[in-house]
């Protein structure tokens, strides 16, 4: 098995010899397609409903599924919105780690044989606190897609976008809800502590429950697989590539070995935080990913203050176009695909991918990171990327920096125009925004491939640095080289995610509902306590 991962590294020889040679990476990129290209069309394939509109079949299974578990667990993305803040704020911390019969009484059988709990001290199995899970998975969603997606969708679908956006956001918080809790529910713990969790796990160990374990066996290695090269190119060389072509365009430097070094300093960065393993990377994340935003939501928030007599136009013209689609692309199917596309794409809810990093957490109820993980598409979508989207809808009453139908290449720049207009050389802020979303989004990937990568090759040092390694090999490559269809092979890689994932958690989603039951049952047990406590003292006094 080492001598199979070792030639891994001889693989890559040719890659790194082509690196700084256009043609010889021309060259790759066209060899890439002739074998791959098949993956990346049957991927994205559009089903065409009409001649005007076509809807790529995954974004079905994306929408379609986060539909069905909007239902099926009864609007939980509404109803446990205010228990996920509670969550994450550690109001529930104590019941968590000992349990809810340990410390009030609570007299339910444990019908927890599935997740490792320890006997040693009576405390949940975990690496990772609630806030830092949320973090790390928000780190991987929260990135380019923010800033340059939501643009491309705007040109292309016009206002009406932002609202199926929101959409989209909304019901993905039901699926990301679903895929986390299984993420903790079959998770496994090391001797060591180290937890090894994600959609191979409840695919496997979850569908076997069922009886269907041969299928169950054949979905998570076809996950690994997919997590593997997603990793390596939409979470890497992707964000490489574009955080290096901002800090060149920044500072003028074409034509210069910037990018090489860019990329070398980058490399090195990211090995330091992924060699230290999740909680190294939680650490940085639960830094980075709120300062990010913070500096993000508060420059749109200045934009909008400075603007306040355009937001109820801007708000009535999405409405308006939601539901019209006149002059826009595709009409208003049209703008209903580019808005759900956008959310769906951009909170990677229903991708599987979050569960990994859930996964990690301290806790005794795998729903009580279920509830902590639905509010990250709320983050992601419902926030970051309708304020994107507001800003570029008000800025342009006045600057006509977007002609809505028509589709622009560089989002990123569009976005930079928008905030430029209110705020000048803003532009600079956001080139460093982009870099710490790149960056924080390949520490988080770097997680998840690594996670899919020993589940299919095994777990031990070696095998974990060799892939940490190529990681990191691959973040240079990605800054210095241009391999279009290697980016459109890993991207198709990550959604191609979805496939197995969304079979396996529809079929476990009487096992989902159990455990919401049971956590909600815990609280429940935790507040009839305090409550008699509190009328016993009274009765005292």
């Amino acid at each position: 098995m080492k001598k199979q991962l070792l030639s891994l590294i001889t693989f890559l020889i040719p890659i790194i010899t082509f690196a700084q040679d256009t043609t010889a990476s021309e060259q790759v990129d066209i060899i890439f397609k002739k074998y791959t290209g098949w993956f990346v069309d049957l991927i994205f394939y559009e089903i065409p409903f009409s001649e005007n509109f076509q809807i790529p079949w995954v974004l079905i299974i994306l929408i379609g599924g986060a539909v069905y578990f909007t239902i099926y667990f009864r609007l939980i993305n509404f109803t446990g919105f205010g228990t996920a803040i509670r969550v994450v704020r550690g109001k529930y911390e104590d019941i968590e780690k000992h349990g809810a019969d340990t410390l009030y009484g609570d007299v339910t059988p444990n019908e927890q044989e599935n997740l490792i709990e320890t006997i040693r001290d009576d405390s949940a199995e975990g690496e990772v606190s609630h806030f830092q899970a949320l973090t790390a998975a928000l780190s991987a969603t929260v990135g380019l897609g923010n800033i340059a997606g939501v643009a491309v969708a705007l040109s292309i679908g016009g206002p009406g976008a932002t609202f199926w956006m929101i959409v989209a956001g909304l019901l993905g918080m039901a699926s990301k809800f679903a895929e986390c809790t299984l993420g903790v529910k079959y998770r496994d713990v090391g001797p060591d502590g180290t937890v090894y969790g994600g959609p191979m796990y409840y695919l496997k160990k979850g569908l076997a429950q069922k009886g269907m374990g041969g299928l169950g066996k054949v979905l998570a290695v076809i996950f690994a697989i997919f997590v593997i090269g997603g990793s390596f190119g939409g979470g890497n060389m992707f964000q490489a590539n574009q955080a290096a072509a901002q800090f060149v365009q920044l500072f003028e430097l074409q034509g210069t070995s910037a990018a090489t070094w860019f990329g070398i300093v980058m490399a090195i960065i990211v090995a330091f935080v992924i060699i230290g393993g999740i909680k190294r990377i939680a650490k940085v994340t639960e830094k980075i990913v709120p300062f990010m935003a913070g500096i993000y939501v508060l420059a749109a928030l200045i934009i909008l203050v400075a603007n306040y007599n355009h937001i109820g136009d801007a708000f009535a013209l999405i409405y308006e176009g939601a539901f019209s689609g006149l002059g826009i692309a595709g009409g208003l199917v049209g703008v209903m695909i580019q808005g759900i596309r956008r959310g769906a794409f951009s909170n990677e809810a229903g991708v599987g991918s979050a569960a990994i990093a859930h996964s990690a957490v301290r806790t005794k109820y795998p729903a009580s990171e279920g509830i902590v993980a639905l509010l990250e598409p709320f983050i992601d979508t419902v926030v970051i990327c309708t304020m994107t989207a507001l800003v570029i809808v008000i800025t342009n009453f006045d600057n006509n920096i977007i002609q809505y139908g028509v589709e622009v290449k560089e989002g990123v720049e569009l976005t930079a125009t928008a905030f430029d207009s209110v705020i000048p050389h803003f532009s600079i802020v956001l080139t460093v925004a982009v870099i710490l979303f790149a960056f924080s989004t390949m520490i988080s990937w770097s997680y998840y491939g690594m996670q899919g990568w020993i589940y299919l090759f095994g777990r031990g040092k070696v095998t974990e640095l060799i892939y940490k390694l190529l990681f990191c090999i691959f973040i240079w490559v990605g800054s210095v080289i241009s391999l279009g269809s290697v980016i459109n092979f890993s991207d198709a890689m990550i959604f191609a995610m979805v496939v197995p994932n969304i079979i396996g958690v529809v079929l476990l989603t009487p096992v989902v509902k159990k455990e919401l039951n049971r956590y909600m049952k815990a609280i429940k047990t935790k507040h009839d306590a305090i409550d008699d406590g509190f009328e016993d003292l009274q009765k005292h006094m």
